[in-house]
């Protein structure tokens, strides 16, 4: 069921050449975390294995998004004359927060320690980061909650904001594939750090906090999506851009033209866009009506989307223009903006959500064990593979 063989003869002898270039630069994970993640790397046992940590630090945030799930589905337990989150959840998610935060920057100085360090450990790592960014988003919505005025965050600009940080992450690994390195986006500690301390507040205070003017009259939300946009228009593109144009002038672009260059981002703009045109034609407001399977699927997608590009900049190859996820995406849009799905476009919503994730999770499963063969390892053990 798990044998088929996404990462191609061409990728799998790319890899033998890589190697991991990274660069951080933010003042808060220089000067502060990463001294903080020196001295707990060293409590973990040597014998467990840096994809354990890696993965560990997902289930916590998965599991924390499926208990905001059951308390709030729809983004309304926040609001006025609904029945709140109970504190201990908002404890419990402020706790898996930190801890995957932590988990996600010790497994690299792990995988050194016990000299286990490979690519498809990178390519875990990066794989479940690019699923994490939506999850994460989507946990913070419930602290705010889709309420009607200006306290909460409507359900199209839930999508908004989550459009802009999963491209935000994306530029990253575009930057990687044009340039070789990748330049630590400055936006991730500082995310972590201030969700962890959100999560905080709110089960001190109550979600009611959020829901008072903060700061000369604005609410806290509206002040936290223009600092998001703010950052992401005036500080993530520019770096980007200037350090893919700092590679062009030092003639050391990996890619030989604008048009390879571009193709990572064809397939994730394609997907906005798909997504974007049912958002704004369902007949029945489907985003408004199911924003938690909707917005799941805009994360999901994204992250198959984006292990794919991840694959091709650490291998080398050239990125793939249009991805296979697009074609029933573009069949189940068709259908349903022409009103042709009628009452049953929830249903397809939800039939779609679960096709998208079984897909991605047999493509995760199945290039994990690819790669585990062809580098003769385990992926969650530092023991070497017995052969088949």
């Amino acid at each position: 069921m798990f044998r088929h063989r996404y990462v191609t003869e061409a990728q799998l002898a790319g890899f033998a050449n890589y190697k991991y270039s990274a660069m951080d630069t933010n003042p808060l994970s220089v000067y502060i975390m990463q001294h903080l993640w020196n001295r707990i790397v060293k409590i973990v046992p040597l014998w467990i294995a840096p994809n354990v940590l890696t993965f560990s630090g997902f289930l916590m945030i998965l599991l924390n998004y499926f208990i905001l799930c059951l308390y709030d589905w729809n983004y309304t337990a926040s609001g006025p004359d609904h029945e709140h989150i109970p504190t201990w959840v908002w404890l419990f998610a402020a706790f898996t927060t930190f801890c995957a935060y932590a988990l996600d920057s010790i497994d690299g100085k792990h995988a050194r320690r016990t000299q286990s360090s490979s690519p498809l450990g990178e390519l875990f790592d990066h794989g479940l980061d690019s699923w994490a960014a939506s999850i994460f988003t989507f946990s913070l919505f419930s602290v705010f909650g889709c309420v009607p005025g200006q306290t909460g965050i409507p359900a199209p600009r839930m999508y908004s904001v989550s459009c802009v940080i999963l491209l935000v992450f994306m530029l990253s690994h575009w930057e990687k594939y044009n340039t070789g390195i990748l330049f630590l986006p400055w936006g991730y500690d500082i995310s972590q750090v201030t969700l962890t301390i959100i999560y905080f507040l709110t089960a001190a205070f109550g979600v009611e906090a959020w829901h008072q003017p903060f700061l000369f009259g604005y609410y806290f939300v509206d002040i936290l999506i223009t600092l998001l946009l703010g950052c992401s228009i005036f500080l993530s593109l520019p770096q980007t851009l200037r350090n893919i144009f700092r590679a062009y002038l030092r003639k050391t672009l990996k890619t030989e033209s604008l048009y390879e260059g571009l193709l990572p981002l064809v397939s994730p703009c394609l997907l906005f866009v798909l997504l974007s045109v049912w958002k704004a034609l369902s007949p029945c407001d489907i985003l408004t009506r199911q924003p938690r399977l909707f917005l799941w699927i805009v994360g999901v997608a994204f992250s198959n989307v984006t292990c794919r590009v991840i694959i091709s900049q650490m291998t080398s190859t050239r990125s793939e223009a249009f991805h296979w996820l697009l074609v029933p995406l573009t069949m189940v849009v068709c259908v349903a903006v022409t009103g042709l799905l009628g009452r049953v476009e929830e249903f397809a919503l939800g039939a779609f959500a679960a096709f998208v994730t079984a897909a991605h999770v047999h493509y995760g499963i199945s290039v994990g064990r690819q790669l585990s063969e062809h580098f003769n390892i385990c992926i969650f053990s530092l023991k070497k593979r017995t052969k088949d």
